[in-house]
């Protein structure tokens, strides 16, 4: 049996064709902000990849913050939940997700079955998420796969003290005209998000082991300072911008088994 999960973030569409609800047989990323072709291109790209048709699929599944908007779905389903499932699949020992987004973050505390028990989540504003980094990351004129690089530089961690987005914009182009090193600013810019996210988990309860899912969860920078915010030992895959999808596929998987 071969299910699909689609995650339509709000910069990036990500696509998961799942065998028997275990095996991953493909997977595709498309950069590319809600509402444009990134949907239909990852799917594209996702099937090109596994050599499989559409008419194969036995279930599709739709999440994330333009999960609407994909008319083809099966079904339509929280984020929340599908990230809980793709993390638990990955990492079942995992009691805590914390899944930063390009527009939100999120801390799940799931249950010894892997359920979904509790969220809080922060959608209201983009500090301690993935476009406060772009923001900072172009600031600064890096790309923002290198802000990881640049924070190991560092030798002397800059506090950014600004909660808001614009006002911390305003403050790392008075820390640079300062003369403040980079490598200093993005150790700081990580610590920024590290703070504003670990405060939302500890919100929650910590209960190890603790897992970072979302694109977010690539800048090792970010990670490296969530772990001395909380003060535990955070699990990360590969995957980790993928689980969302892989949860979606997951759930597919499921309805399929019971509909069959």
């Amino acid at each position: 049996m071969l299910t699909l999960g689609i995650d339509i973030g709000s910069t990036t569409s990500k696509a998961v064709i799942l065998k028997d609800g275990k095996d991953i047989l493909a997977t595709s990323l498309v950069v590319a902000t809600v509402g444009t072709n990134g949907v239909s291109r990852a799917i594209e790209n996702v099937f090109l990849t596994s050599g499989l048709r559409e008419s194969e699929i036995a279930c599709t599944v739709a999440t994330g913050y333009g999960r609407q908007t994909y008319e083809k779905a099966d079904y339509q389903i929280s984020e929340l939940s599908c990230h809980a499932l793709g993390v638990n699949h990955i990492f079942p020992e995992v009691r805590t997700v914390i899944d930063i987004g390009g527009q939100d973050a999120k801390v799940i505390s799931l249950n010894e079955m892997g359920r979904m028990e509790n969220f809080v989540m922060n959608d209201k504003c983009a500090a301690g998420t993935g476009r406060f980094l772009d923001v900072m990351a172009t600031i600064l004129n890096l790309d923002i796969s290198r802000l990881e690089l640049e924070a190991a530089k560092a030798e002397r961690i800059v506090n950014i003290s600004s909660t808001c987005t614009v006002f911390a914009e305003s403050e790392v182009i008075s820390q640079l005209a300062n003369g403040v090193a980079i490598p200093d600013l993005v150790a700081g810019i990580c610590q920024s998000v590290a703070v504003r996210v670990a405060s939302l988990a500890k919100r929650v309860g910590i209960r190890e082991k603790v897992c970072m899912s979302g694109g977010v969860a690539r800048n090792g920078g970010v990670r490296n300072a969530m772990q001395e915010e909380l003060g535990v030992e955070i699990c990360y895959d590969e995957r980790a911008q993928l689980m969302g999808a892989l949860g979606a596929a997951i759930y597919a998987a499921n309805k399929a088994g019971k509909s069959g």
